[in-house]
């Protein structure tokens, strides 16, 4: 992704790099994950913001999800099906059915009363 805050979520806190559909089904198979897509960090410099504010968010949330980095392999087309187009965003899934997205940095309020709303919904049916 070319941007250390962006690298230290897969380098530090081992988040997995999701670069293809096989990946992404496979870490979204089962639980509740939240897939961070960080878009291009030299075009936008929110990207580094919610690289920092989603692992605060995990403990926050009690590591009720878990957490991946989509690769820009593959993100354009997640943005498409799920149609969270803007980035950054982070987009949640449970049992590898779309739950719903947060596009752009949000403040920390927003985060804390948007994220439960998305983990209590039920799955949108995503085609």
């Amino acid at each position: 992704m070319g941007h250390p805050l962006i690298d230290r979520l897969t380098d530090e806190l081992g988040w997995p790099r999701l670069t293809t559909r096989e990946e992404l089904a496979a870490f979204t198979e089962t639980g509740v994950t939240a897939l961070f897509l960080p878009g291009d960090p030299r075009r936008n410099l929110e990207s580094a913001d919610v690289a920092v504010i989603l692992p605060e968010l995990r403990i926050a949330f009690q590591r009720a999800f878990d957490c991946a980095v989509v690769d820009d392999a593959i993100e354009a087309q997640l943005r498409e099906e799920t149609r969270v187009l803007k980035t950054p965003s982070v987009i949640f899934y449970r049992d590898g059915q779309f739950l719903g997205g947060i596009p752009k940095v949000r403040d920390w309020d927003d985060y804390i009363a948007r994220i439960p709303q998305i983990l209590s919904a039920e799955p949108a049916n995503a085609a």
